[in-house]
């Protein structure tokens, strides 16, 4: 098992991301944020700094956290931008051995047509599955903003229609718990951690460690453990089996990546993604110690 995270909640400027990581003795970053973009946007100059960077720190990106059918596309929309994205972003990944590429799987507001678009959202995740078969890597669908995050069950079907090599599951443990599960009656129950983790394990590659409680109607997130997302539990049960991937922090507390209202001074935010890591370390060697 390898720690890693999303070290542009540490800071926007790439040197601070670093700083991060190694402060917490990590030497992997998921990246998503990077200079004037992500790693599929930025110029030809930028990737060349990133690179002397990450050589020079020691540091390597475990994974490429896509905008890739992400919450700014829809699946009313077309996906070309997203499958542009992904055929742009390989030739790098390849070049700085990144396997693993963070995907989503379009979101649809409208929950009461998830299954109209059924067909659609597969003919989609098949695409993508294709897009990186054919370049070497991993799609790994995150359980967020998308229509395989309406249940478990879709998330299942989705796996089942591709049944592809390239493509995975990211486990986020704290998505479900602000997730509608679109098949209860509306208003929808929220989903629950522990029952889609469980669900979709035999396809799990990866997993985001996020966690949090709803107040009403107002979205909470705390740190690893003191929120609703069965952090502690399926850490547990991930050691238990022999998972042996990478586990990346994406703490959301200081400040929320897709969220410009939410806002903090620079050192609030690079505190607060260190101690967010001192304090999943800990609770890891815990539960190592348990087992």
């Amino acid at each position: 098992m390898y720690y890693t995270g999303f070290a542009d909640e540490a800071g926007k400027d790439f040197d601070v991301q670093i700083k991060a990581t190694k402060e917490l003795g990590w030497t992997n970053i998921e990246t998503r944020a990077l200079m004037s973009g992500n790693l599929a946007s930025i110029t030809d100059e930028e990737f060349d700094s990133v690179c002397a960077k990450l050589d020079e720190a020691g540091i390597k990106f475990n994974c490429f956290g896509s905008g890739v059918g992400n919450w700014a596309t829809s699946m009313t929309e077309p996906p070309d931008a997203s499958y542009e994205e992904m055929r742009k972003a390989i030739p790098r990944m390849r070049e700085l051995g990144i396997k693993l590429a963070r995907v989503m799987s379009f979101p649809l507001k409208d929950t009461s047509r998830f299954e109209e678009f059924a067909e659609e959202a597969i003919k989609r995740m098949k695409t993508i599955a294709k897009i990186a078969e054919d370049g070497g890597i991993i799609a790994c669908v995150e359980n967020c903003s998308g229509w395989a995050t309406g249940s478990p069950d879709h998330m299942i079907r989705v796996m089942e229609a591709v049944d592809s090599p390239a493509m995975k599951v990211v486990f986020d443990t704290g998505n479900p718990v602000f997730d509608p599960d679109v098949r209860t009656p509306q208003p929808h129950k929220m989903q629950d951690s522990w029952e889609f983790y469980e669900a979709v394990k035999p396809w799990i590659e990866y997993v985001h460690i996020k966690d949090g409680y709803l107040d009403g109607e107002k979205t909470v997130f705390t740190f690893p453990g003191e929120g609703q997302g069965h952090v502690r539990k399926i850490v547990a049960d991930l050691f238990k089996n022999g998972y042996d991937g990478g586990i990346s922090i994406e703490p959301h507390m200081a400040v929320v990546f897709h969220d410009d209202s939410v806002k903090s001074e620079a050192d609030i935010q690079y505190s607060n993604y260190v101690e967010y890591g001192k304090r999943f370390i800990k609770m890891v060697d815990e539960i190592k110690a348990e087992l």
